[in-house]
Formats: C-alpha cells, structure tokens, sequence
C-alpha cells in the first residue's frame, strides 16, 4: 500500500498557507492513490524536542545501557524514523522563518539523522538509507528569494534529504505573500499551477 507523510511546520499548524497547499497536494495525491494512506504530522501541535546530551548520547548505547529517560527518548526518535520509512512521498509544508527553515523542523531533522538507522558512513563517504522516496517541498516566503541567490533554505533541506537518500525532490514555491493583496493571490496561483504540474508529470 502506497503511503504519504505530510510534515507541517508552520506556526499556524494546518491553518498556515504552507500546510494548506502542502495538504492540496497530498489530496491530489490520494485522489491517485485512493487505497494510499496519508498520515499528517503537525510540528506546530506537536512540537519535536531538542536533541539534548543524554538523548544523543543514548543513540550509541546498546538498549540495555539505557536509563529509563534515555529509552523513551530513542523509543520517540524511533518511532518518527519507522513513520518516514514507511512514507514513499514526504510532503514538507515550509515556511520561511528569517532566512531559513522553522526551528521544529530542525528538531525534527535531528531526530531522524542516525548513524546506522537513517545514513552510515562508508570509505566513500556517508550513504543515505531512506533511498526510493519522493520528497516535495511546498514552500512559502514573504519576500522573494529563489533564483538570486538569498535562498539559503531551499539548497539545506535538499542536502539533508539527500543525505538521507532521498535524492528524488522537487520544489514549489508561493513568494512575495507579504507584499500585498495582489501579490499574495498571484503567488497562491502560482504554486497552484506548480502542484498541478508535479501531479501531471506523476501520474
């Protein structure tokens, strides 16, 4: 059964504009695949914690040198790790926060990058375990960043999804929703039609 994780990262949870065009694409997607399962994980409902000493520490222990408070902590990075695993798209509702991406998405990142679960280092280099999914980025900006080279979001998360070994990304962008009425519905439109294109070209 195909399977689909929609990640929200907007401070407004599935209100934000990020997550609603995140959610329109995951129902085109479902329309698709009518026996697929969706699974929505809202980072703003359920905020993901920080990585602290102990948690990082207790990744390299075997499970029976855990504290108690260290075995819950893994037993929760592990269980964000199986429900990304299970996903054959990742859809990440994204928006821009000063330059970069929300802060409950670099915790989330944090959580799902394990050595020897999620990458592991070779002679070559790190290889990424997560290969042969599809990841779309739906993000939303105020101003406008891509292709002048401000976007420092849009090359990090590719690089770290890459890292995981999700290599297959594509990107859709809704900019300047801060610059007025007018701007807004264009720049709304305008991922509309992006979606649109990225569910033609995978049906």
């Amino acid at each position: 059964m195909k399977s689909l994780l929609q990640i929200n990262t907007s401070l407004n949870g599935s209100d934000g504009l990020s997550s609603v065009l995140a959610s329109e694409y995951a129902a085109r997607w479902k329309a698709r695949h009518p026996g697929g399962e969706v699974h929505v994980r809202d980072l703003a409902a359920e905020p993901v914690p920080h990585i602290d000493a102990a948690t990082f520490a207790a990744f390299g222990l075997s499970p029976d040198a855990r504290t108690p408070q260290q075995r819950e902590a893994v037993g929760y990075s592990d269980e964000l790790i199986a429900e990304l695993k299970a996903a054959d798209v990742v859809v990440l509702g994204l928006p821009m926060h000063n330059f970069s991406i929300p802060s409950v998405l670099k915790a989330y990142f944090d959580q799902v990058a394990r050595a020897g679960v999620t990458f592991r280092y070779t002679e070559a280099g790190p290889e990424g375990l997560l290969k042969g999914k599809r990841a779309v980025l739906v993000q939303t900006r105020g101003g406008r960043y891509r292709d002048n080279g401000t976007d420092t979001q849009t090359p990090y998360v590719i690089g770290f999804l890459n890292f995981l070994g999700i290599a297959d990304v594509d990107v859709v962008y809704a900019e300047g929703t801060a610059m007025g009425a007018e701007q807004l519905n264009e720049a709304i439109a305008d991922a509309r039609r992006q979606i649109k294109s990225l569910d033609a070209l995978a049906a």
